[in-house]
């Protein structure tokens, strides 16, 4: 939860208590769940008015898959992913041949 370890929120709630007092801490807790929720709502209509703007093609659109590292994992790594695993899979009669030694490689003066 937010790289917070359970001895770092002991730590918070002890100063939550000091500097609150235990009197205001159920009503500043209760204030900040309404807030949060309040901030989720916000969140989850502006994606809804995001997909109704964009339209049924990208009905399936995440914001996660906005950030850059997901974005380039989707689009770039996913895919060459998947083509290494099928060159992996390749049954034993499409293995290519090894070159005998000594032999040079064909050579295509169109590629290069």
């Amino acid at each position: 939860m937010f790289g917070i370890g359970p001895l770092e929120l002991v730590v918070i709630a002890i100063v939550a208590v000091l500097v609150f007092g235990p009197d205001r801490l159920p009503e500043f807790a209760r204030t900040a769940g309404r807030l949060l929720r309040q901030v989720r709502q916000m969140v989850n209509n502006a994606q809804n008015d995001l997909r109704s703007e964009l339209g049924p093609e990208y009905a399936d659109l995440e914001l996660q898959d906005l950030n850059p590292k997901n974005f380039v994992r989707k689009h770039l790594l996913d895919p060459i992913e998947d083509e290494v695993k099928s060159v992996t899979e390749m049954s034993s009669d499409d293995t290519p041949q090894r070159l005998p030694a000594g032999a040079k490689p064909p050579f295509d003066p169109e590629s290069t």
